[in-house]
């Protein structure tokens, strides 16, 4: 080996960046790697499970990988080839984790949460399945699937425990603890604590008492990895049919996540998760933050609210309670049968002078192999 190999050998490295080791990934899945030092000629190969999923030549080095429906555990493995030294290799690897029990679902059913207001605050329920219109692209579709009373909801709700937020923490902690209580039994809540690391506290519970004990558990320390935290509460909703909402409260800019922006929106449009944001104390202080999190939402029939105290959190948490509790359920199979991961426009039309909010659109399933 010449002394510019042996250099070279010394100092390669790479470091799988996407997804986070132990975090729960389902679906369209971007894999993304770093080699150190940034400017080696480096050849990048992508193995999940034993197989090679893809191999890159030059940074960025990102491939996407579908996942598949079941959120089951894999071992992802990461090799990077020195182009000027083939001897010359680094290796990193890292396992996801699995859930136990995973339900089967129609990847075809296109679910839409809607909210129909009476164009100020008041909530309207009680119209039937004749009053909605459904469009794709434009094109009408048939309505198979409807729900307006007691629609059970599979709900994540992520906290910002972050450094930033030690002061504010018991104040925080009463606000959850309310709105935990409140949740109907009949839904399912998932509670995540989140700083530069992802907390899963509580999985799919239907228990009030247990909800408000992992609340106890939060403790603040960190940054804000505030985009990772999406994409894992994405996965933890997974493709069962349903109504799925992820309620996240911040104060501050994403700060450590290895998943990014474009990411976490692709993500959005191919789950079928309505987001609500909640942004406090510095959050309001960041114009670029506040219109991210208004625009992430609001795409997936959600929205964001921002408070300017943590006083003002009790009651930003009540207003989405309110809205989560008078929500309709539509679904149709789209007359548009192609899996070609193509992003579709979506409409909700319903009949009198009401104001509809709902998903925007939808990622369509990727080929089939």
């Amino acid at each position: 080996m010449t002394i510019v190999a042996a250099m070279f050998a010394a100092a390669l490295s790479v470091k799988i960046l996407s997804p986070a080791a132990d975090s729960f990934v389902s679906g369209s899945t971007m894999l993304r790697a770093q080699v150190e030092p940034v400017d080696a000629a480096a050849i990048v190969s992508f193995f999940v499970d034993g197989r090679p999923v893809c191999r890159v030549a030059s940074p960025p080095y990102e491939c996407e990988w579908d996942a598949g429906r079941a959120i089951a555990e894999h071992r992802i493995r990461v090799v990077a080839a020195s182009a000027e030294a083939s001897e010359t290799r680094a290796v990193a690897t890292i396992s996801t984790k699995g859930i136990a029990v995973t339900e089967s679902v129609d990847v075809d059913l296109v679910e839409v949460t809607v909210t129909v207001t009476d164009g100020g605050s008041k909530y309207v329920m009680g119209l039937p399945q004749r009053a909605f219109r459904v469009y794709e692209d434009g094109r009408s579709q048939a309505i198979t699937h409807f729900s307006s009373e007691n629609v059970a909801l599979d709900l994540v709700l992520a906290v910002d425990i972050s450094g930033s937020m030690r002061e504010s923490m018991p104040k925080m902690k009463s606000a959850v603890k309310e709105f935990l209580t409140a949740v109907s039994a009949t839904d399912r809540v998932t509670l995540l604590g989140f700083n530069d690391t992802i907390f899963p506290l509580a999985r799919k519970s239907t228990d009030p008492v247990q909800r408000v004990k992992a609340v106890e558990r939060l403790a603040s320390w960190g940054d804000t990895a505030l985009y990772d935290v999406i994409v894992t509460g994405i996965n933890l909703l997974g493709r069962e049919t349903g109504r799925k909402a992820m309620v996240v409260f911040t104060d501050g800019e994403d700060m450590g996540s290895h998943t990014s922006l474009a990411d976490v929106e692709r993500r959005l449009e191919a789950s079928g998760v309505t987001l609500y944001v909640i942004g406090e104390g510095r959050a309001l202080k960041i114009e670029a933050l506040r219109e991210r999190m208004d625009r992430l939402a609001r795409s997936t029939g959600g929205r964001a609210i921002v408070t300017e105290k943590i006083d003002d959190l009790r009651g930003a948490f009540a207003e989405l309670l309110d809205e989560l509790s008078h929500q309709y359920l539509l679904g149709y199979t789209p007359t548009n049968t192609a899996h070609d991961g193509t992003l579709r426009q979506l409409k909700v039309d319903v009949e009198g002078r009401h104001r509809i909010r709902a998903r925007e659109a939808y990622r369509a399933p990727s080929p089939r192999k």
